[in-house]
């Protein structure tokens, strides 16, 4: 080796029983498994198969993969006007430079599939079983439709191969010698390759020491909006896609105009530019809720955990505060025993929020057992009066049954807020606001529950920007 060249590397050699997928046995194997009707999968793969751009970009290069083998559009640009998944797009689970310089782990993997619009089913080795890999495995490998593809997670020493934890697709399965042929995204290292499922399993069952908990695998399909983007079937729909385009593509230049020196703050100018839609949002997501299949959760149960765990966050604590704020200026409805969150969304109701300027409130008991309260005046807007009524059940009732069958508009807020990714908050001046706002609106330590249900409401928000921006470019 010429000098200049020491200390550098050129592709590993692999070891038995690994076997070379370009070499004759290696082809050997490919036919027998085509013939055997379990490389069906395969060739969408390699039509999109890419090497990671980056040493630690395993994880999401297999994703990029995948997701352009499963024809899931990104619903942004990767370069000119094409809409491509690229590795260097998915900074979705952790920010690239955090990628960059240490990995992303198994769970941080998988959720950045479901925020990319795919459904994910995500198994730890201690959660699962080398049966229900193979099963797993001989399901995409001989699904011609290319309905869904695994991801695995393992350690490359237990191949005997340079290096530690590692992520790759799985391309085929060649059933009478029981190997699967591993499309190593890392091609600047080792070939595509077979290697027994026994091993590769043995390989996946290992501790990830930067977590503590197993390695596994992933299958990625992928997911139908008429199943997944609930608010996509409202009424309102265009409505929607405004208040999504809003969120997505206006709050974060407000972030960077404005003065803003609090957390307060920061939700006042993130709200009160809102469109009026954003009223039939919170009416919708509520709506939704209720259904008893809506959302991640379908049981009563279930849901009122979330919904305990939504108000247990510090991000819901701030705005119960800003509302608070708001509401004191609306003739302080909340001395008259009135939640603040029922208020607010009876303000948010009123057409175009002018009930801060133009609104002259009077409440009255009304007779009799049940506890409520007649709201009525005049609300002016566009320089037209209209008159209103409204009874409201007063926040005596039980936080349970009030919660389940209407979420506080602090708790759908709260929600809204953190599915928005952070990159949203970017442009925030001051450095510890910042940091502070990134910590309230982080999902990475939230429970299960929660996080899985803010994932869901962040698809419905990437759906509707894809309908927003019309179909995929062809050709």
């Amino acid at each position: 080796m010429p000098e200049e060249l020491e200390g550098l590397y050129y592709r590993g050699t692999l070891s038995p029983p690994a076997i070379e997928f370009a070499s004759p046995q290696g082809k050997q194997l490919f036919t027998e498994a085509l013939e055997g009707g379990t490389m069906e999968g395969f060739f969408k793969l390699i039509s999109y198969y890419q090497t990671q751009s980056e040493i630690n970009y395993c994880g999401i290069a297999s994703l990029a993969m995948v997701f352009n083998a499963l024809a899931i559009d990104p619903g942004r640009t990767w370069k000119g006007p094409w809409r491509w998944f690229d590795d260097t797009m998915l900074d979705s689970c952790e920010p690239l430079s955090k990628i960059k310089d240490e990995g992303v782990s198994f769970a941080k993997v998988a959720y950045s599939a479901y925020c990319n619009g795919a459904n994910v089913e995500a198994f730890r080795t201690n959660e699962s079983s080398i049966d229900d890999f193979r099963r797993h495995v001989i399901s995409s490998a001989s699904s011609s439709e290319d309905s869904h593809h695994v991801i695995t997670s393992y350690h490359r020493q237990v191949f005997k191969q340079n290096g530690n934890g590692h992520y790759s697709p799985i391309g085929g399965y060649h059933a009478g010698r029981d190997m699967v042929l591993i499309l190593d995204v890392a091609r600047f290292k080792y070939p595509p390759h077979w290697m027994p499922l026994t091993l590769l399993w043995e390989a996946m069952d290992t501790i990830d020491e930067s977590t503590g908990q197993h390695r596994g695998f992933m299958v990625i399909s992928r997911s139908h909006k008429a199943f997944v983007s609930s608010l996509m079937h409202s009424s309102g729909h265009e409505d929607l896609k405004k208040v999504a385009k809003y969120l997505i593509e206006d709050v974060p230049p407000r972030m960077k105009l404005k003065d803003i020196k609090g957390v307060e703050n920061i939700l006042s100018v993130l709200f009160k530019s809102a469109p009026v839609d954003l009223k039939d949002f919170i009416k919708c997501v509520a709506e939704f809720w209720r259904q008893e299949d809506a959302g991640v959760f379908s049981s009563k149960i279930e849901k009122e955990e979330v919904l305990k765990l939504v108000e247990e966050t510090e991000l819901f604590k701030h705005l119960n505060r800003w509302l608070a704020s708001e509401i004191s200026s609306c003739k302080s409805l909340i001395s008259f025993g009135f939640n603040e969150n029922t208020v607010f969304h009876m303000k948010l109701s009123l057409l175009d929020q002018t009930c801060r300027k133009e609104t002259n409130l009077t409440l009255a008991k009304a007779d009799g057992a049940k506890p409520m309260t007649l709201v009525s005046g005049k609300i002016r807007t566009n320089g037209i009066d209209q008159g209103i009524d409204m009874l409201l059940v007063p926040s005596s009732l039980t936080s349970q049954s009030r919660n389940l069958l209407h979420p506080s508009t602090a708790g759908i807020l709260t929600l809204l807020v953190l599915a928005l990714r952070q990159r949203t908050w970017a442009g925030i001046k001051q450095e510890n606001l910042l940091a502070q706002f990134n910590h309230l609106t982080s999902i990475d330590n939230l429970p299960t529950p929660l996080q899985l249900e803010v994932l869901h409401l962040r698809r419905q928000l990437h759906f509707l920007m894809i309908d927003l921006r019309g179909p995929s470019l062809s050709g």
